[in-house]
């Protein structure tokens, strides 16, 4: 049996003045897609790619509610989570890689 896991992000773009949560199952392949500007959206209208937070599960229905509960927050809420896990606000692509 495959063990499955889902990631709960959140991305910026270098000015940090926009952010964007997001969900996927493969977190490195979705990282490329919003770099590379594959898909249409509010990501690649803003030049978001830098990673600033991620979160893993292996239930899919916990990290769909959390994307939820994370979307919801306000900014500044966001901002105290990364800072939780990312105190520099770097930039943690390489470590999907």
């Amino acid at each position: 049996m495959k063990d499955h896991r889902y990631y709960v992000y959140i991305l910026t773009n270098q000015r940090h003045t926009v952010y964007y949560t997001g969900v996927t199952n493969d977190l490195r392949r979705r990282m490329e897609e919003h770099r590379q500007k594959v898909v249409e959206g509010f990501t690649k209208r803003y030049n978001i790619t830098k990673l600033l937070y991620y979160e893993e599960t292996a239930d899919v229905r916990s990290a769909i509610e959390r994307e939820k509960q994370v979307k919801d927050y306000r900014r500044e809420k966001k901002l105290t989570l990364i800072a939780l896990m990312n105190p520099a606000f770097k930039d943690l692509y390489d470590d999907t890689r």
